[in-house]
């Protein structure tokens, strides 16, 4: 057994994740994220699941944008099935100690580290000296977000998971620096047929709320005509569906198709080609449209209704802070005490 190993048998399991509210939740989000956590509060592990909202100001945010966002974020969580008596669910800025662990991670993790991180160079693009500096460092308060609940498995896409390694650097960099064994090495949780959805408009991009075209997505708002109008309207090629996977290589509409029907009905895409395979794309896009809808439009529903009352969600929000600031305060007053700050 390696030392990380020993290291890990003696946390409790614990479960966090979160997702940014800049923006409206989509499809990819849902099977991407929230589906498997849901899935992860029915496996008797303790589970958190953050709204974000510190790591979507590293871009300007509207405020009033960013008040609903967060909202409607949250009724996507509720809308989809995670239970505030089983999950803790909260916004991040609710709970002070993630800004302030996030703080001593700053001191600990290396700049090159940093410069490594693809996700900024992406975000940042040809402006990188106009970026913010929360945007150059937020992957620390990633890693604080993780760790000063100790949670030992982070639900994450492909896209994050480098974040996730940095998290364990630098857990590994303080236990080092300060001869203790005090934070875990987090191992993330990448699973399931859609992990990574793509836009419907173009297979070699990933779904995304900032696409300018509101038909590459779907998005968790839209009605049962919209689901539906969208993916029979979705980018694919005039081939029929190979009954093989090998036959989907260099057909990236035609996989992000099947992975998305896969995810939906909760099978493998092997299966679904040995179902479909030698259909057209006429007849296999109304079965994915009517699965959608299916599993979709109740969700888009419970969000509207729960909108109506923002209250109600708030009320969620602050219960869900009250019960994350009494696992942190405990880590973070422990991480003082190791660093050294008098009165913690």
């Amino acid at each position: 057994m390696t030392e990380a190993a020993q290291t890990q048998t003696s946390f409790s399991p614990r479960v966090f994740s979160g997702i940014q509210p800049s923006g409206g939740l989509t499809l990819g989000n849902y099977l991407g994220a929230i589906r498997r956590f849901v899935d992860m509060q029915d496996s008797g592990i303790e589970t958190l699941y953050c709204v974000v909202d510190m790591h979507a100001i590293t871009v300007w945010q509207d405020p009033e944008a960013l008040r609903r966002q967060t909202r409607e974020l949250t009724a996507g969580y509720l809308a989809a099935g995670l239970d505030p008596a089983r999950s803790i669910l909260f916004n991040q800025s609710q709970v002070p100690a993630h800004a302030q662990l996030a703080w001593i991670f700053n001191c600990v993790a290396r700049l090159g580290w940093m410069n490594r991180m693809t996700q900024f160079k992406d975000k940042a693009g040809k402006n990188a000296e106009k970026a913010s500096l929360g945007l150059y460092a937020y992957p620390a308060l990633m890693a604080a977000d993780i760790l000063v609940y100790h949670a030992t498995h982070v639900p994450v896409g492909e896209d994050q998971k480098q974040h996730v390694e940095l998290t364990r650097d630098i857990a590994a960099k303080f236990n080092h620096d300060f001869g203790t064994e005090f934070f875990p090495m987090t191992e993330p949780v990448i699973e399931g047929a859609a992990t990574r959805v793509m836009s419907l408009r173009d297979g070699s991009k990933k779904m995304s709320k900032s696409d300018p075209s509101d038909a590459s997505r779907i998005n968790m708002t839209d009605d049962a005509d919209a689901i539906s109008s969208k993916i029979r309207k979705a980018r694919t090629d005039p081939d029929a569906l190979p009954s093989e996977i090998e036959g989907l290589e260099g057909r990236p509409e035609a996989r992000n198709l099947l992975n998305i029907y896969a995810a939906l009905a909760d099978t493998t895409v092997a299966e679904v080609l040995a179902e479909v395979g030698g259909q057209q794309f006429s007849e296999f896009k109304p079965k994915l449209a009517d699965l959608a809808v299916a599993k979709l439009a109740p969700i888009s529903t419970e969000m509207a209704r729960l909108m109506q009352d923002p209250a109600e969600i708030d009320a969620v929000l602050r219960a869900g802070s009250e019960r994350a600031n009494a696992l942190a305060a405990p880590i973070l007053k422990r991480t003082y005490e190791i660093v050294g700050m008098v009165g913690a």
